[in-house]
């Protein structure tokens, strides 16, 4: 992969990232470029082995919203960025690791949730730089984790989907349907802020034939202060549709949407 990817006609940085397994790491000897999930924003959903990849490393670098979570947690440089200087951001960030120094990169919840494309771009950056360094997840609690325990919907019978990446999301949105209206799961998905919002794919459902009467809560902000859960039906969820900008939705992009199937009560003998 190359800076030259096109989101639309590929290849995806996330194919990248997931191309082959990850190689055997002696973290002692390979000294290893960490991928930290630092869980939804709040410090005491950051597991103990993130907190130290962080606090050790001589470089952090993620979006800026990321690492105001966890600047507080180590004297290392923090280089910070958004979109349009990610690449920039990542190219220094290559270049100080193969310089010697340790790097840490921190994105939201856990990178296997809904972080493969940065963990890509991550990884080529490296390669490219520092093709001798290996980069290893180190994973954390996500949004999703604790949107399926708000929602009591067990992972096991729950469909999950996130839309909260770059690109064409129409296989995405066949999932949620095939999901809801054939399979009967409950469902969990990261909506993209702010043209697939939790109304936009409760109106989507609908066209799909879900049921409008299904349990739809939108949960925004978890573990933060103002945490706060929306619940609807599905049909009262999809008034929210429509819109591309922040006016046009009442959330946040700090948001889950969960969709809960009705539990059929257990025939008693």
């Amino acid at each position: 992969m190359s800076d030259d990817y096109d989101l639309e006609a590929g290849p995806d940085p996330a194919t990248f990232a997931a191309e082959v397994a990850e190689p055997d790491i002696d973290e002692k000897t390979d000294d290893p470029v960490y991928a930290v999930g630092v869980g939804p924003g709040n410090q005491e959903y950051l597991t103990p082995r993130g907190e130290r990849a962080i606090r050790e490393a001589d470089v952090v670098v993620g979006f800026t919203t990321v690492v105001e979570f966890v600047e507080d947690l180590t004297d290392a440089e923090l280089l910070t960025c958004g979109y349009k200087d990610e690449a920039e951001a990542l190219e220094t960030f290559g270049e100080r690791v193969a310089a010697g120094e340790s790097g840490t990169v921190v994105a939201m919840g856990d990178p296997n949730h809904s972080g493969y494309q940065f963990v890509g771009k991550v990884q080529d950056a490296v390669e490219r730089e520092a093709p001798d360094t290996p980069v290893r997840i180190v994973p954390g609690i996500s949004s999703l984790q604790l949107a399926a325990s708000r929602a009591r919907t067990p992972m096991e019978d729950t469909e999950f989907v996130t839309l909260h990446k770059s690109g064409d999301l129409e296989a995405d949105m066949e999932r949620l349907a095939a999901a809801v209206v054939d399979d009967h799961r409950h469902l969990l998905v990261l909506p993209r802020p702010y043209d697939r919002m939790p109304g936009d794919i409760a109106a989507f459902l609908l066209e799909r034939g879900a049921d409008p009467d299904l349990e739809a809560l939108v949960l925004e902000k978890l573990t933060h202060e103002d945490e706060e859960i929306h619940r609807f039906t599905l049909a009262e969820l999809s008034d929210h549709a429509g819109g591309t900008g922040t006016d046009d939705t009442p959330f946040s992009d700090l948001v889950v949407l969960a969709v809960r199937q009705p539990v059929e009560a257990k025939a008693t003998t």
